[in-house]
């Protein structure tokens, strides 16, 4: 044939490993609020409601 050919079979070990690569759960990312507490980044902080340091959601205490 060509190039295009395989030069021997890839195992089912190999084969799998590169399938599972798009599959992968990605790592949540967390960084602090000015109140102390941990975040989703560009969002508005749960627990204050602060983002981009101004109150864009008010959160009953309590």
């Amino acid at each position: 044939m060509g190039a295009i050919c395989p030069k021997g079979k890839h195992s089912s070990a190999r084969r799998d490993k590169r399938r599972a690569q798009s599959f992968r759960i990605p790592k949540v990312t967390l960084s602090k609020c000015t109140c102390g507490e941990f975040m989703r980044p560009h969002r508005a902080c749960k627990s204050c409601g602060v983002y981009g340091n101004r109150e864009v959601i008010q959160v009953n205490a309590g």
